[in-house]
């Protein structure tokens, strides 16, 4: 099962990057969830300095932009989603 965490205050842009990972874990066919992380000590801890940010399983794939929805369905794909 994959966690994908995405790191943001709730902005505008932090939703629509929840909203592409959660359609992309959807059409990937994977197991999982999606975590929004909005406190800034967790946000921090997680090594992103520009939200939103977003990790799969841990690993940091993205920060301080939107990533195409094609590149996070890559990116859940190669971590066995």
């Amino acid at each position: 099962m994959l966690t994908i965490r995405v790191y943001g205050p709730g902005c505008a842009n932090c939703r629509k990057l929840e909203e592409i990972a959660t359609k992309a874990l959807a059409e990937a066919g994977a197991q999982g969830e999606v975590v929004k992380v909005t406190a800034t000590p967790d946000i921090v801890a997680a090594g992103v300095l520009k939200t939103p940010g977003l990790s799969i399983n841990g690993k940091l794939v993205s920060t301080g932009r939107i990533p195409a929805p094609e590149s996070v369905l890559q990116w859940i794909r190669e971590a066995g989603g």
